[in-house]
């Protein structure tokens, strides 16, 4: 599903112009992006919840040469999808 399918979906769902289900869209898009740049785990209830976790310096090796390297500290997202979710995709 691509954004245009998801603005498609929201004009048909609401009623709303094409134009403002797509500033909806990614107004909603900003938000969600804004919160986990900031480091904030963002819960949709009965969706589940982005969060963002902090990795460490690591050692890792180059499968080709076998030189052992060190993999650099970085934040990753993660996904938890909610109980009510699971239970939806799994029906």
């Amino acid at each position: 599903m691509t954004k245009a399918d998801i603005a498609e979906r929201i004009h048909s769902a609401t009623g709303y112009s094409k134009k403002e289900s797509v500033e909806m869209m990614e107004s909603l898009f900003s938000i969600m992006k804004n919160t986990l740049e900031s480091g904030e785990t963002l819960k949709i209830s009965g969706f589940g919840s982005f969060i963002v976790k902090q990795k460490m310096d690591r050692r890792g090796r180059n499968p080709q040469t076998g030189e052992t390297i060190t993999i650099e500290a970085r934040r990753v997202l993660t996904f938890k999808p909610s109980t009510v979710l699971k239970q939806a995709i799994n029906k």
